[in-house]
């Protein structure tokens, strides 16, 4: 029993050193965690935002959208850019915050 008990301190020994260090790496701090989602779900925003921009432009150089598309597709993209800009202040982001390293096809921004 002896040898059993020998085996199972070294084992509690590294689990409390285990928790220790996750304590320490999950930080429950409700403002990061909030600045961290924000920052996640802003640049996801600004990709899809320049994807359909980019695609605007492809529709329009290719002569497929009215005038009138071009004045609410213009009107829309001002406004999602100055919303953008708003919530990237709340959050204290900017820019470079939300740029991502697309690999061979450069960084987002």
């Amino acid at each position: 029993m002896t040898e059993f008990l020998d085996v199972l301190e070294p084992l509690g020994e590294e689990l409390e050193r285990v928790e220790a260090g996750l304590r320490r790496r999950v930080s429950a701090d409700p403002e990061r965690l909030e600045k961290g989602l924000a920052q996640l779900v802003l640049t996801l925003i600004e990709l899809l935002r320049q994807l359909m921009e980019r695609q605007a432009l492809r529709r329009i150089d290719a002569g497929t959208v009215s005038d009138e598309e071009i004045e609410r597709l213009g009107r829309t993209f001002m406004a999602l850019a100055e919303r953008m800009d708003e919530l990237k202040r709340e959050f204290g982001l900017n820019d470079e915050d939300l740029n991502l390293n697309l690999g061979p096809l450069g960084d987002l921004m």
